[in-house]
């Protein structure tokens, strides 16, 4: 059984080449093409959760499964939050053949599907990148974000204003890139808003918002901890990477759902539909659009069998 460690996928795993495969996994998973079920969480404690994430890229495709921990408290140990493995089987076979690093996986994948949904989703003429969150996915989502726009300018916040002074000093990038003191004056005049981080409770408020601003919420991958309040959610017109995944673990949906502000219908669809060009994405320049991820078994599947079967 071959193991790809975390060094290969942070150096074959580039992202001209997960955004492509992340973006075709979408479109599958949305036709219904793919076979999996919701991911399922043990909370240990606070901070401390483990998940196990089973799925198909097909009935006669790869399929796997990814055991994954999250632990938030592992940035201040140096160490990754996502910790596990991403086990493939043979589909001919059925026997495993191939044990990926799960953390490098989830950081460079979710970070391009991201850079997805942004292509998708935002105004053509963004521009302008806040990233709310100083972990190790604000760096991955501003490499991927610049590879489908042209960036002139990045913000950063985050609760310690020295770590995001330290990540903008150390970010390389093609444009200025900024500390914020406050996440309202990251977002002032953002186009594109990414949400990354571990917030129990709304760090990012609608009306902080310019028209037509996109934002992906990234950090709360099951129901409990939001980033955002009910005003951004009511607001916006609201895509997820999985409806039924958000409809039961979409924590900023349930949130503004158990308010009585909206029903299940404020779920339009998912970004696999507006990809294929059967949902509309965004329907006016002055919109705000919000891409909910919480990221699905099948974008893991696609990435690491690629590294799988692909040569160096």
């Amino acid at each position: 059984m071959r193991f790809i460690d975390r060094e290969e996928v942070a150096r074959r795993l580039t992202y001209p080449l997960c955004i492509p495969i992340v973006r075709e996994a979408m479109i599958a998973f949305s036709r219904g093409e793919t076979i999996q079920h919701l991911r399922s969480i043990l909370t240990l404690s606070p901070g401390r959760l483990f998940g196990i994430m089973p799925g198909a890229m097909g009935a006669d495709a790869a399929f796997g499964a990814k055991l994954i921990s999250v632990f938030h408290g592992n940035a201040a140990l140096g160490r990754q939050s996502h910790q596990g493995v991403v086990v493939l089987f043979d589909p001919v076979t059925g026997a495993p053949v191939c044990v990926v690093h799960a953390g490098e996986l989830t950081a460079i994948r979710t970070a391009a599907a991201s850079a997805v949904a942004t292509d998708a989703l935002a105004r053509p003429d963004a521009c302008r990148l806040a990233i709310l969150g100083t972990g190790e996915q604000a760096g991955t989502h501003i490499r991927a974000i610049a590879e489908v726009r042209m960036l002139e300018s990045i913000r950063i916040w985050g609760r310690s204003l020295e770590r995001a002074t330290a990540l903008a000093e150390r970010t390389e990038a093609a444009c200025p890139v900024l500390p914020a003191a406050s996440v309202e004056e990251a977002v002032a005049d953002a186009d594109i808003v990414c949400t990354v981080t571990s917030s129990a409770e709304p760090i990012l408020l609608g009306r902080w918002l310019r028209p037509g601003t996109h934002v992906n919420v990234v950090g709360s991958s099951h129901a409990g901890p939001v980033e955002v309040d009910n005003d951004l959610v009511v607001r916006s017109r609201f895509i997820a990477d999985s409806r039924e995944g958000v409809l039961q673990q979409g924590a900023e949906f349930l949130q503004a759902k158990r308010a009585g502000l909206i029903g299940d219908e404020h779920v339009v669809g998912e970004i696999g539909q507006v990809l294929a060009g059967t949902l509309p994405g965004r329907q006016s320049a002055d919109k705000v659009t919000v891409y909910k991820s919480l990221g699905h078994v099948v974008q893991d599947l696609a990435t690491a069998w690629a590294l799988y079967t692909q040569s160096e």
